[in-house]
């Protein structure tokens, strides 16, 4: 029998490894700005073109390469970080693998221009294919600029695999945040489209979260500042009145590197326990400093998973450190009564600044038996003897010159005890009405065969779907002129996804008065909303957009219609009357698809008269 075994061809080699390495866009974004930080960049630009499906560039101003260094770097496992084993538990550096650019250069065209310091001239690479199809001399400043082109273009299947611009746009903006959060000593810029959505000077971490989401994240911010002998937290908290009903703003770095951890997560939330809303979750922006050799970062391609040595004592320390940050800021609720000021022990506590010792004064005369004295009214006195003008004693007396008219009343005869109206147990509907409303929740109809339970909430979501699919795509959508238009506050990042859902928004009945910075003022609206409901459609939109709620959506548009009919549709527990509830039923029978929502939940069961019938005689 004849061998089967064989090594794989290089470039099918590292094709399999970008399949691990690079997943969409923004990994290789990642990717190339971690390695900026490693060449010690003091400022780093993304540009990015069709959500990097056509173009995705970083430019620094590193220490560059030399003509046979940048050669190298395309080669699998060529790296300058580490030489042993050992150094794999004693990493400083963000890449470590030499796998990146090999993985990167398998898939997409590259071209590379990089020159050090002590050069006159730099270099010019191109690979395509992992094949280098060109390397020259070049004028270039110091530092590296590294174009990835064509992403995924020998592999059609990956590229198809591909999420809409809107959603890979996102994911790129979500790298670039993790990665200019985690550095606040370096100034990033970014550019897509040739529009500029950040830039990003060198500055504190403070004012790096500011810059990110917003100036009104400022006043949210809660300090965080611990250290032991294990670990050091520093960072923030957003105060728990702006807890959002995402899980979007919640980043945690070890020593610089953005990582993901249920654990340690669990342990925050933990912390804000009884502050938070059901369905809440906490904002937070902790940076955690460990040993190098007490965790590894080598167990998944991305490097965004860490093991910890000792991770229930980090838990432990972390929690207990964001309840004390919490309670030493006046944020966690207390039971405040009137109480001596002079009782209370300072924070900061020291030998030469004691506590002052509370003087308790007492009243020895008291007397708690003692009864208190009648209180002393003015008394009137009445004198008994006879006097001349008696006659003053009935001024006031005098009837008045009013006349009074007798007012006739008609006495209603009393009801006896036997003949009392009897309450009816049961409120039901007036006898026309062909549905009933259960628990707030299920509509109940009466048809041929039994009878039809409608989930009110799913059922108006189906209705609501089809009816603004319809007014987008068909009939031209009614929109409501604002007395005063309405001014909302949204980070840059989701006002730049506003602007591309624009015209389908418009499409709906959304007018939009100017869309920039950090503020979208809004000028008209559907007609099928009110005023108050356009910040909970906006915010609902763009969470379903980042998350990828409707990964089988056609569209931005049907994107748009789900996530309108989410937020507008009945919820459980709202009480309807009776046209309300007949309303539902005969409009959700008129649409295309009756059975199922727009998220696949079925609307409505039926129960036949057979069926019931076996109910009660088994």
């Amino acid at each position: 029998m004849s061998d089967i075994i064989q090594l794989l061809p290089d470039h099918v080699a590292n094709q399999i490894a970008a399949g691990e390495v690079v997943q969409r866009p923004g990994s290789v974004a990642k990717e190339l700005l971690e390695n900026s930080i490693d060449a010690d960049a003091t400022h780093i630009k993304l540009i990015i073109k069709e959500a990097g499906k056509t173009l995705i560039q970083v430019i620094d101003n590193g220490k560059g390469m030399s003509p046979t260094d940048a050669r190298l770097s395309f080669e699998r496992h060529a790296t300058s970080k580490i030489a042993k084993a050992e150094d794999l538990f004693l990493l400083e550096t963000k890449g470590f693998r030499g796998e990146a650019l090999a993985s990167i250069a398998a898939i997409a065209h590259v071209e590379m221009k990089t020159k050090q310091a002590s050069q006159d001239l730099g270099t010019l690479l191109k690979v395509e294919g992992s094949k280098v199809t060109e390397q020259e001399v070049v004028t270039t400043p110091v530092g590296t600029s590294i174009a990835v082109k064509n992403l995924f273009y020998n592999i059609p299947a990956r590229r198809n695999f591909l999420k809409s611009t809107s959603i890979e746009t996102r994911h790129l903006i979500d790298e670039f945040q993790r990665v200019a959060l985690a550095h606040p000593n370096i100034g990033f810029s970014m550019y897509h489209n040739e529009n500029e959505l950040y830039n990003l000077k060198i500055s504190n971490l403070r004012q790096r979260i500011v810059s990110l989401f917003g100036k009104r994240t400022n006043e949210k911010l809660v300090p965080i500042n611990e250290e032991t002998d294990i670990i050091t937290i520093q960072g923030f908290v957003a105060k728990p009145e702006f807890a959002k009903k995402k899980r979007g703003e919640q980043f945690f770095f070890v020593n610089s590197r953005f990582i993901k951890s249920a654990y340690l997560n669990h342990a925050v939330t933990s912390a804000f326990d009884e502050l938070l809303s059901p369905g809440y979750f906490p904002t937070y922006f902790l940076y955690l400093t460990v040993p190098p050799g007490s965790i590894d970062i080598n167990i998944h391609p991305t490097k965004t998973e860490i093991k910890f040595d000792n991770e229930k004592a980090l838990y432990a320390i972390l929690r207990a450190t964001i309840k004390h940050g919490l309670g030493q800021f006046n944020v966690a609720p207390v039971l405040d009564f009137n109480k001596d000021s002079s009782m209370e022990t300072p924070y900061t506590f020291t030998e030469d600044n004691p506590p002052k010792i509370p003087i308790i004064t007492v009243d020895p005369t008291f007397n708690p038996f003692k009864s208190d004295p009648a209180p002393n009214y003015p008394k009137k006195t009445f004198s008994t003897k006879p006097t001349d003008n008696w006659e003053s004693l009935y001024v006031d007396l005098e009837p008045s010159n009013t006349e009074f008219e007798p007012i006739s009343r008609e006495v209603t005869p009393i009801t006896p005890i036997h003949t009392a109206v009897q309450i009816p147990l049961i409120q039901e509907d007036p006898p026309s009405s062909k549905t009933y409303q259960l628990h707030n929740k299920y509509i109940i109809s009466n048809i041929k065969s039994g009878l039809v339970v409608i989930h009110q909430h799913l059922a108006h979501q189906r209705i609501l779907y089809e009816e603004y699919l319809e007014n987008s795509t068909i009939k031209e959508a009614m929109s409501q002129q604002l007395l005063f238009p309405l001014s909302l506050s949204f980070i840059p990042s989701d006002i730049a996804l506003i602007q591309e859902l624009k015209g389908d928004l418009e499409s709906t009945g959304f007018g939009f008065e100017t869309i920039a910075d950090e503020t979208v003022v809004v000028k008209g609206i559907p007609t099928t909303i009110s005023e108050s409901q356009v910040s909970i459609i906006l915010e609902q939109l763009l969470e379903d957009i980042k998350n990828e709620i409707p990964d089988a959506s056609f569209s931005q548009v049907d994107i748009l219609a789900k996530s309108m009919a989410k937020s507008m549709a009945i919820k459980t527990g709202t009480t309807l009357d009776v046209k309300e509830q007949e309303e539902i039923v005969n409009k959700l029978f008129s649409c295309k698809d009756p059975n199922s929502s727009p998220y696949g939940k079925t609307t409505f069961v039926t129960m036949g008269i057979d069926e019931i019938d076996k109910k009660f005689n088994s």
